[in-house]
């Protein structure tokens, strides 16, 4: 009787215990299932930059890189780990610190899918004496590292003998490392220039959706000291920066794109389209997507096109057009249609092939609503004040509008850092 007893009163529960968990985890590897066969199904198979790739002989299934991914990149699948929506990965490396049994490696590229990085030393000079490289151009999209390495490459920039010019460095981009870079010339007290192409600072964080977790790790910034920060969505980390550049008066030059970098003599000249920067170093932060794809269309630009939705409210009760056939573009209009008066979607496609069946069928729910007008077929020829022109099929129409979103892609900077002398490597699947 007794010991019956005890087996009801311990192991009894314990039982149900271990068999909730087991139907909550084969419930969880069934969405995990389902993601990975989404991502084959769309063709979103290849990671865009750098990626974990896990031992699967290491792995015990222990899940905590699962949980450790804010993008929800990782699953679980037949108890082991599983890079199951691969275009989703940004390269944060959470995965890799938290497994248990170091049984992840970063990689840069796939197999299939080579990714180009430059050629840069440990000091964080490319083969082009002069030229600096740090962050996500160079392969590390981690912002912690990032920040760091914008640190390290300002140190070994004021180290530099020799060189006339008007300024000791520019940097280009202002997300982790080139804010980095700029605090730690101004505790150098080197002559900087800063210059950003986007409206607002952050880089690649900018354009994370909201509330994204954007960081995993404290950093270290000159002038500040530490960021104890261990996880903090996207909009609490740019006003964390904001505070910052006002705090510390870092001078950033907004709206300035970098479109050559010469040298001239013992220096170099950073031209953008507002004037020209001599200088004695160049310190390249900017993110591997580059300057977004244009439209090349009379108006575009008037300060209500964007080029990606940052902040879907900043649309409440405006007719907006959306451009675009892929899933950024889908998801923007999505978004979109939980605010805005009324949203139309641009494609000069006869389908949407590339899209995740998920935002597909979002979509098509929208579009059945009548929350969503979807435009295949169709190219804008001219972007104003109040209004849109677009050819459908071949025939013109025009739209009232308040607001438009580009998302076509982006033109990545290999072909202006190439005409620099800056060499790259193509990288298949090595370890970062």
């Amino acid at each position: 009787m007794t010991i019956n007893f005890a087996y009801a009163f311990y192991i009894v529960p314990l039982a149900i215990a271990v068999a909730l968990y087991l139907r909550g985890r084969h419930r969880a590897e069934r969405g995990h299932v389902e993601t990975l066969e989404s991502s084959i199904q769309s063709g979103l198979t290849e990671p865009p930059s750098l990626h974990p790739v896990i031992d699967t002989e290491r792995c015990i299934g222990s899940g905590s890189c699962v949980r450790a991914c804010p993008e929800g990149a990782l699953g679980l699948i037949a108890g082991k780990a599983v890079l199951a929506n691969p275009s989703a990965c940004i390269g944060h490396g959470a995965c890799h610190a938290a497994c248990p049994v170091d049984g992840i490696t970063l990689v840069f590229g796939t197999e299939r899918r080579g990714v180009d990085i430059p050629d840069v030393r440990p000091n964080f000079e490319s083969n082009v004496p002069g030229v600096f490289i740090a962050g996500e151009l160079g392969g590390m999209g981690l912002i912690r590292k990032a920040a760091e390495q914008g640190r390290q490459a300002i140190e070994s920039i004021a180290r530099m003998q020799g060189g006339h010019a008007d300024h000791d460095v520019v940097i280009v981009g202002s997300g982790p490392a080139g804010i980095s870079a700029g605090l730690c010339a101004i505790e150098k007290g080197l002559r900087y220039v800063l210059l950003e192409q986007e409206r607002s600072l952050g880089g690649s964080v900018f354009h994370y959706p909201r509330n994204k977790v954007a960081m995993t790790a404290p950093v270290n910034l000159s002038l500040v000291g530490r960021m104890k920060f261990t996880e903090v969505g996207k909009e609490k980390l740019l006003e964390f920066w904001e505070n910052v550049v006002l705090r510390t008066r870092l001078k950033i030059h907004y709206g300035e794109r970098m479109e050559s970098v010469v040298r001239e003599g013992d220096a170099f000249v950073v031209q953008t389209p507002n004037g020209r920067y001599r200088t004695r170093a160049v310190l390249l932060a900017i993110g591997r997507r580059g300057s977004p794809r244009t439209l090349d269309v009379p108006g575009e630009e008037l300060p209500k096109v964007s080029y990606r939705l940052a902040d879907p409210a900043r649309v409440a009760r405006e007719r907006v057009l959306v451009v675009g056939g892929g899933d950024s573009a889908v998801e923007a209009a999505i978004a979109c249609a939980d605010h805005a008066r009324s949203v139309h979607l641009s494609y000069r496609g006869d389908a949407f092939n590339r899209v995740k069946p998920k935002n597909r069928d979002t979509l098509e729910r929208l579009r059945a609503e009548g929350r969503v007008q979807v435009l295949l077929g169709s190219e804008v020829t001219a972007i104003r004040p109040h209004e849109v022109a677009l050819t459908v099929r071949g025939e013109a129409t025009t739209l009232p509008n308040d607001a438009v979103v580009i998302s076509i892609g982006g033109v990545l900077p290999t072909d202006l850092l190439k005409r620099i002398g800056i060499r790259f490597e193509t990288k298949y699947g090595e370890k970062a």
